[in-house]
């Protein structure tokens, strides 16, 4: 036949592109804490019917960026700061030991595409793209472990709590901080130093913890969500030209 043979089975699908939508503004913090997400808005905005809207939400839910209340629906899950604490201990803990694999079977291309992304999240000036530099990094870093059941439970961690850490990025000083310490993590890989490399990501991830809870310590508003607290603090700096807590994908 002279028609172009397509995969279909290949193609996202509705509710595939839906739900990468959401987790994006979730994560960068378009959507923020508690915000609705109502099935027949997003179904006029994605231009679909509710089908794939519904299947995205309860994708968001098992992914733990999404609550359904009763008589509310769903909204962007809210998380306490001892969730967030817990999350960040259990990746320090699990990272660590991916990152002693890493270390020894990285290839010459996985730690070139550590230095590209590494380079990348030190000169990356949007704040809204900082969570994603970031984890570009550390997966190119973490490529050639050999545990991708480890990975995949390091990912969904990072769903959950990415969108806090980057408000650390944005409101301390994470970034500067960040630039520094992936120069350090990525020369102990390049020096194939297993124990150096697990204590410095050990540091890097629960570095960005503290600085986050020392944060939330000294703009303290009693009874409001953790990253309520932080998007609505009147001193936040955010993007240039932006109103605090007003950060949109």
């Amino acid at each position: 036949m002279r028609i172009q043979k397509v995969n279909i089975g290949d193609a996202p699908s509705a509710a595939d592109l839906v739900f990468d939508s959401l987790r994006r503004a979730v994560i960068s913090g378009a959507l923020k804490d508690g915000d609705p997400l109502r099935q027949e808005e997003l179904a006029r905005h994605f231009n679909t019917s509710r089908i794939p809207v519904r299947e995205a939400l309860t994708r968001l839910e098992q992914h733990g960026l999404a609550q359904i209340r009763r008589f509310h629906g769903y909204t962007v899950a809210q998380m306490s700061r001892g969730q967030i604490e817990e999350i960040c201990h259990f990746r320090a803990l699990v990272e660590g030991e991916i990152v002693a694999s890493a270390v020894r079977l990285a290839s010459q291309a996985t730690l070139a595409l550590a230095r590209q992304t590494c380079q990348a999240f030190a000169k990356e000036r949007d704040p809204v793209l900082w969570g994603e530099r970031n984890r570009q990094f550390h997966a190119a870093l973490y490529a050639d472990c050999g545990l991708p059941y480890h990975l995949e439970v390091v990912h969904a961690a990072l769903d959950k709590t990415e969108r806090y850490l980057v408000d650390q990025l944005v409101l301390t000083t994470g970034m500067r901080r960040a630039r520094a310490e992936h120069q350090g993590i990525l020369a102990a890989f390049e020096a194939r130093d297993a124990p150096l490399a697990v204590r410095l990501t050990r540091e890097h991830i629960l570095g960005a913890l503290g600085l986050f809870c020392d944060y939330m310590d000294s703009h303290a508003a009693p009874a409001q969500p953790a990253r309520r607290r932080v998007s609505q603090n009147p001193t936040q700096k955010g993007r240039p030209g932006r109103k605090p807590g007003s950060r949109r994908a």
